[in-house]
This record gives C-alpha cells, structure tokens and sequence, in this order.
C-alpha cells in the first residue's frame, strides 16, 4: 500500500507508470510529471477507469475515501463513471425545478398551440413555482409535489389538480432524460388524488341567481381591480375565461362609436391548430353599453401598454387563471358557479328567452355568440353573420343582468 511519502516522492520516468495501492486504486505517474489517482474496476464486464483527481490536490486518505464510494455506487449497480458525469452535469446548469420546468416547456410548446402553450406556464408559475420551484429538481419528494396538487384541492380545482400533476411529471420525465434527476415524484402521487368533480362547471342557469352570482363577486371588498372588471366582462360576454383575462386593448374597436366590438384573434379561440394560424378565423364580438363601460373602466386603470387586466404581481403578464377562479371561491360560490360557467348562464337564460318569445331562429345565433360555428361553416360566417341582432342579443342580456348594478368604475378603489 502507498503512503503519502511515497506518492509525493515518487519522480516521473521516460514513460507513464502506475504505483498500486489497494483495491484497484493506483497512481498514475505521468512522464510530465503530472500524478493522477485512478481507480480500476469492473461493470458489465468491462473494465473500466475512474480518475478521481490529481495529486497533491487530493491526498492519499481521499482518495481512498473517494474510491470506496465509487465501490458503493457499484453494489448498487450504477456505473461511477457515468454517475461522476452526471454530477458534473448537474453542478454545471441551474437545477432548480423552475430552471428545467422552463427548459421543458421551451422545447414543448413548439408542438402546442400557443393559447395551450401560454396555459400550462400560467399553471407551473402561478401553483408550483411558489413551493417547489427553488428546489433542485433531483431533491424533491413525493411528498413535496403531492402537496402541490392538494392545495390546488384545496380550492375545489380537482380538475387542476389533476393536470398540474401531469405537467409537473412531463417535467420530471424531460429531468430524467437530461440525466437531472433519476425519479418521476409527480407519476407516484397519481392515485392519491381526489377524484375530478364530474360537474367540472357548474352555473346559475336562471336569471335570479345569475344576478345573485354577480353581486356576490363584486359584494368582496380588498379585491384587486382587474379581478373585479375581468369578473363583469366575463359576465357580460360570456366569452371563454382565458379570452378575456388575455384581453389585449388593441383588441376593442370602435368604443366610442355606434358598433363598438372585441375583434378577438383566431390564435386564442378554440380552435383547430390550422384554424388558429388563420386570420380569416378571427372572431368579432358586439360589445353592450355595459361591456364598453367595463373596457373603458380598466383600460383607464391598467398601467400595462398591453392587457387590459394586467396580473397582481407581474403587471407584465395577465391576471391567472387561478386568479379568477380563486375570487369565485372566496365569493362562497364554490359547487354553485365558476368562471367559466358565465357561458351556460348566457346560453340556459337566453335561449330560455328566445322559446317564450318565439323566437326559433335566435337559438342558431345564441351558439354564433358563444363562437360555435358547425363543422365546415365558411370563416365569414363566423366573423360577421347575424350580426345586427347579435348586437341587440348582447344588449338584451346586459340590460337584464346588470339592472341596477353600479357603473364600472365604483369597483375600482
């Protein structure tokens, strides 16, 4: 066996030479005079090198201690060389999971439509980030990602829940492939989810309490702004909730004028792939007095040059998804009304309406107004058909719900 004597006196020679120590670990003198500790073994067998570092930098007593945690990794079936590599990986790039969360969703969100894409990052940052994303991706637990989903549970999401898990696994497995972390905590918790609600959007589907849905949302005081306006136009247009926590101001036309419309891009309705890159698909929407009084409202208040509900923490992106259906919530309305159920209120009340009054033919343009256009029905008809009594339909509707509710501006502090 060496000794730290005989390795710092041990002189190079015309040619490269090896001192043996014990347990396949020897010192490798080169004629340079360079000394470097290697450690020799077998996997799948083959004979393999492990350098372990240059002497004097790593002495004989580390040396040995680094060759028998070599040995251990062994035992356990792993390759210490591919095992040095992957170490090396990972102390050369951020580890965190919202490093390789970000990394993931780059390389993904080329296959996605954009509005999808856009989706699944407002989920990671707005339920993930803020408890799991500091960590090192290779060092997060089962249980560390099940308490991700159960807080989103939590607020009655079982649906989210369920898809943030499987967002968080794609994550995980893009880890595993870039030799980051070697488990998928996120696949191992999937049983341990609730069961997803099977009335995912319930809503009030009579005019009474669809009027008793709004004043509760707005009765909430110390409620940021953009919530409570994004809230009213939802209501208002029953457009989808991401169409309108997207909401862009150079979207809006003709505020002042006669005809005042959303013009709303192809590439954020729900679409087709090929319908979304298609212009022609656009969808144009007649505004209310009402809605035009809530876009005025939050245009005059949003400091973003772009959205219209520009996000609490980050005025850079729009309010969240969560955020919407978090306000719900608070508003006691949860297994009653969410967000999204806006839609069936306008569609149960209004064709409700259309049956008294005989009115068959608005049942056609009720769908026209929620953007469901049949199969095969030509871009124009979706852009401008109906158009006239689409535009009395929106006004009928606001003048019914928002009978004596405030002007918009009173929900800004």
């Amino acid at each position: 066996m060496l000794t730290d004597t005989a390795c710092r006196n041990a002189k190079p020679g015309e040619r490269d030479r090896k001192i043996a120590d014990s347990g396949g670990l020897y010192l490798l003198v080169r004629k340079s005079g360079v000394k470097v500790w290697n450690w020799k073994y077998r996997f799948a067998g083959k004979e393999k090198r492990l350098t372990i570092g240059r002497y004097p930098d790593v002495k004989l007593g580390e040396a040995r201690r680094r060759r028998d945690e070599a040995r251990s990794e062994l035992e356990e079936g792993l390759d210490p060389s591919t095992e040095k590599r992957r170490r090396k990986t990972r102390s050369s790039v951020d580890t965190s999971f919202r490093s390789v969360a970000r990394s993931w969703h780059a390389q993904k969100s080329k296959a996605l439509a954009e509005r999808y894409a856009g989706q699944i990052m407002d989920r990671l940052e707005a339920d993930v980030f803020p408890l799991i994303g500091a960590d090192r991706i290779d060092e997060i637990t089962p249980p560390m990602t099940l308490a991700v989903v159960r807080r989103i549970e939590e607020r009655g999401s079982h649906e989210m829940a369920h898809r943030v898990r499987m967002h968080m696994s794609d994550v995980f497995v893009w880890g595993i492939a870039s030799g980051l972390c070697t488990q998928d905590p996120a696949a191992i918790i999937r049983k341990a989810l609730a069961p997803t609600n099977p009335q995912l959007r319930p809503a009030a589907t009579k005019l009474k309490t669809a009027r008793a849905v709004l004043e509760k949302t707005e009765r909430l005081t110390d409620i940021y702004w953009a919530t409570r306006l994004a809230s009213r136009l939802l209501a208002l247009t029953a457009a989808r909730p991401g169409v309108v926590r997207r909401a862009e101001r150079g979207e809006f036309e003709g505020l002042d004028g006669a005809s005042p419309v959303w013009r709303i891009p192809a590439a954020k309705m729900k679409l087709t792939r090929e319908r979304k890159r298609d212009v022609t698909f656009e969808f144009v929407m007649p505004l209310s007095p009402e809605a035009v009084a809530t876009v005025q409202a939050a245009m005059a208040t949003s400091p973003s040059p772009k959205w219209l509900f520009p996000g609490v923490g980050d005025r850079r992106k729009p309010i969240s998804d969560s955020t919407l259906s978090g306000h719900y919530l608070n508003a006691g309305l949860r297994g009653q009304h969410v967000p999204h159920g806006w839609r069936s209120s306008f569609s149960t009340i209004m064709n409700e309406r259309a049956a008294i009054e005989d009115r068959e033919r608005d049942r056609q343009i009720i769908d026209l107004m929620l953007a469901h256009v049949p199969e095969g029905v030509e871009a124009a008809y979706n852009r401008a058909a109906y158009m006239p009594r689409r535009r009395e339909l929106a006004c009928a509707w606001a003048a019914m719900l928002m009978d004596g509710f405030p002007p918009p501006d009173t929900l800004i502090p």
